[in-house]
């Protein structure tokens, strides 16, 4: 725990599930959990055939446990079928009885179902003790052989790939990949942002990284339908014309509120009385493997701070660029209207706050400079 500071959110990770930092709204579950987790419960599936289809997906969609008891049985269940049968085979033929030295028999030193057994484990792993063997005596005995040899490089070929797949899931690399515990409302370049920080731990970067926002909450229709979870996609403010990223020191994504958001008529009142969630998707190629891996994470209203801006967290250090991971999540209160990026338009926008903002300052020199002079003047006349 000491290795994570408490000032940002490593996904699926750094927050526990049974302690969340963040109580919501009575009554309001959230979509996107902040370590990723889809807060949804698939019930009522009638047609549980279809997860059959695609045996290898749901293999490896399974918990470890399962995993590993399937990949026991498999070979397990092969053993004794193939064990069973060069069993018959040889009861067919005569070679449990005992015969004179003339006699041939399809595999030698088979006596019993137990040396039947070792000799299918032989066959399918290709051990090759060599004290059992098969003979040219047996057609059937041969064809057995090549149709077991068969079945166990399939199956070898399943489970193995099984077990790597699942040791090389694409949401491992998304463990170090990193997003503020909390979104931000601020003035940025003159515009009123909702913003939020991104960075990775590891050195190899995240190839053709891509982030998208959406806004899920209750809406209805204008025919009365009610919506329970819309998604409503967010534009980000990227100068490059795109969603992708160059994603190697930590980034603040951020998203212009204008008349085409979903936030444009939310006011700091609003924010703590809306049932809103802002969920942030983080896509990418991983520069090691070539696999695409995802890390989610959402922001409810209770964690979205009004007036308040990230800190820098990079500086120039001997001819190199450093990142303080510790400042990752601070922030700072910025200069913000306390209203609606709709009122503030109507109101003169961000120009005529500067300019209220410049008089309310001057204002309060003034009157810091006139209490200076007042307790100057009482402490001459003492």
């Amino acid at each position: 725990k000491g290795l994570i500071p408490e000032d940002y959110l490593l996904t699926r990770l750094a927050e526990d599930v049974l302690q969340p930092k963040f109580k919501t709204k009575q009554g309001k579950a959230r979509f996107v959990g902040k370590n990723g987790t889809c807060n949804v419960a698939h019930t009522n599936i009638r047609e549980q055939g279809r997860f059959l289809q695609d045996v290898f997906t749901t293999l490896v969609d399974l918990k470890w446990l399962y995993t590993l008891i399937i990949f026991t049985m498999s070979f397990l269940c092969s053993w004794l079928l193939f064990g069973m049968i060069w069993w018959l085979v040889a009861f067919a033929h005569g070679d449990l009885d005992q015969r004179g030295d003339d006699f041939v028999p399809c595999v030698t030193d088979i006596h019993s179902f137990s040396s039947a057994f070792l000799f299918s484990i032989e066959v399918q792993v290709t051990i090759g003790f060599g004290g059992r063997m098969i003979t040219e005596e047996c057609v059937s005995a041969i064809i057995i052989l090549i149709v077991q040899n068969i079945v166990g490089l399939v199956i070898n070929a399943i489970m193995l790939g099984c077990i790597f797949m699942k040791t090389a899931q694409a949401h491992r690399r998304a463990e170090t990949l990193i997003f503020s515990k909390h979104a931000v409302i601020s003035l940025r370049n003159s515009k009123l942002c909702f913003m939020i920080r991104i960075g990775d731990l590891r050195k190899s970067m995240i190839i053709s990284a891509t982030v998208r926002m959406q806004v899920v909450r209750k809406s209805t229709t204008e025919e009365g339908e009610v919506v329970p979870l819309n998604q409503i996609d967010i534009h980000m403010d990227n100068p490059v014309g795109t969603n992708g990223i160059f994603l190697v020191s930590p980034l603040i994504i951020s998203h212009v509120i204008d008349k085409s958001s979903p936030l444009y008529e939310l006011s700091p009142t609003d924010l703590q009385h809306q049932d809103l969630e802002v969920i942030v998707v983080l896509e990418g190629v991983v520069e090691t493997t070539g696999i695409t891996t995802q890390a989610r994470t959402s922001y409810v209203s209770e964690e979205i701070l009004w007036g308040q801006r990230f800190v820098p967290t990079v500086s120039e250090d001997d001819g190199m660029y450093a990142v303080d991971y510790s400042k990752f999540g601070n922030t700072v209160k910025a200069p913000t209207p306390c209203c609606s990026a709709k009122e503030l338009e109507a109101a003169g926008g961000i120009a005529r706050f500067k300019l209220n903002e410049g008089v309310t300052m001057r204002t309060s020199v003034r009157r810091r400079k006139g209490a200076a002079m007042v307790r100057r003047s009482r402490l001459e006349n003492k």
